[in-house]
């Protein structure tokens, strides 16, 4: 065995050995090119997209209303004396003129029937006046009778005649007394229970309130409305031609009641203070709402609910497409070759899952509604259609809620 070689030979071997690397180098290579996971060819993005729709918009204010009685009276008793009796159930509805209380009439009967006899007292006086005036006269012209006499008979008479007149008051006045002790309800309404117990002195020495009526078949609510949203309702009347005056306003006030349903009587305005606050911008506003069955109490907070305008041909999206960032709100579209656009636009208010859009768009186009989270502009995608679609609600945008109306009927 040879343990030397010469230089020759070591060249040789070792430029063998480096082929040898270096051909097994590429043979792994191949190998390991040929057998390596090949990397999946990317799948086009499925997305749902709709288009974009034409329809006519019912816009409303919304505002925080309190409710308040049209007619609230205090029934006060206009004579003193002892509180007798109560001939109502509190809490209950009462009619105009029914009887509610009575007072103790002894004193007042007793007076009644004092002036009455004074009366007729004062009547004798003014007939024998009268009489003894007539035989006066026939004898002054015979001249059997003074001026003196005469002028003294007609003075009698005279003061007879006043002393009945003021009989007559007195006796007025105290029968009107003993009509106070019967307390009657002023108007018909609910009334509140008794604010004194029977036996009380009530009247101008005592307590004079005995209790309240509410008249509630028709209340009204009160708010405060925005100059913005005062001008927009009342330019859509004046298109409407009604008058330019408050109370014409037809009936389109509606309210939510405290368990969130909507009340199912609308109202109207009736008032409107002619002034705007410069600290708040606002003015207050009185509606009117029929309330038949009692539903709506005075003193409840509920949520008022005005339309303002209709806007005709709005575009509207679903809301879930809008993408809203620093740059402002924009919403992917489908070209004709499938591919999406980045489409930036302005917004309107939201119709309920939807939202109007002002500008940057027009019918019919299609923008993407699910799907578009991992989209890039010119990315092609594949289109899916919507197993459902998203019903239209009403919800409050700021101080307005929308609504879409049908328009269906001309189709």
């Amino acid at each position: 065995m040879r343990l030397f070689f010469s230089k020759h030979e070591l060249k040789l071997r070792r430029k063998r050995t480096i082929a040898a690397i270096i051909c097994a180098v590429v043979v792994l290579g191949v190998y390991w090119m040929l057998t390596r996971p090949q990397k999946a060819t990317p799948e086009m993005p499925t997305v749902i997209v709709e288009p974009v729709v034409k329809d006519d918009v019912e816009i409303y204010g919304e505002y925080v209303g309190r409710i308040r009685a049209q007619q609230f009276v205090e029934v006060r008793a206009r004579v003193e004396g002892y509180l007798e009796n109560m001939l109502f159930a509190e809490g209950t509805y009462v009619n105009k003129n029914q009887v509610l209380f009575v007072i103790n009439q002894d004193q007042y009967r007793a007076k009644a029937d004092k002036a009455r006899a004074q009366l007729k007292k004062d009547e004798a006086q003014a007939l024998k006046a009268e009489r003894d005036l007539k035989r006066i006269r026939p004898l002054f012209e015979q001249n059997a009778a003074s001026q003196l006499d005469l002028d003294n008979a007609e003075a009698a008479y005279e003061s007879a005649e006043a002393t009945v007149a003021m009989s007559e008051a007195d006796l007025a006045q105290a029968e009107l007394e003993l009509g106070y002790t019967i307390v009657r309800s002023p108007l018909s309404g609910h009334i509140s229970e008794r604010n004194v117990d029977l036996g009380t002195l009530v009247g101008p020495g005592g307590k004079s309130l005995l209790a309240t009526i509410v008249k509630s078949d028709t209340v009204l609510v009160d708010f405060s409305m925005t100059a913005l949203d005062y001008l927009k309702s009342k330019e859509r009347n004046i298109n409407l031609g009604q008058q330019d005056s408050t109370r014409s306003w037809q009936p389109n006030i509606t309210i939510t009641l405290a368990d969130n349903t909507v009340y199912p009587h609308k109202g109207y305005v009736d008032f409107a203070e002619p002034q705007v606050d410069p600290q708040t911008g606002t003015f207050s506003v009185r509606a009117e709402m029929p309330n038949p069955k009692q539903v709506l109490l005075p003193g409840q907070f509920t949520k008022v609910k005005l339309l303002l305008d209709v806007r005709e041909g709005a575009l509207v999206v679903p809301m879930k497409a809008v993408t809203i960032e620093k740059g402002g709100a924009y919403i992917y579209t489908l070209r004709k070759d499938d591919a999406v656009e980045k489409r930036f636009v302005e917004l309107g208010p939201e119709v309920g899952n939807n939202v109007v859009v002002e500008r940057g768009l027009a019918e019919g186009e299609k923008v993407v509604v699910e799907g578009f989270h991992k989209l890039t502009p010119g990315m092609k995608v594949r289109i899916s259609t919507p197993e459902t679609k998203v019903k239209d609600t009403t919800t409050e945008t700021g101080n307005t809620s929308i609504e879409m109306k049908d328009n269906t009927k001309g189709e």
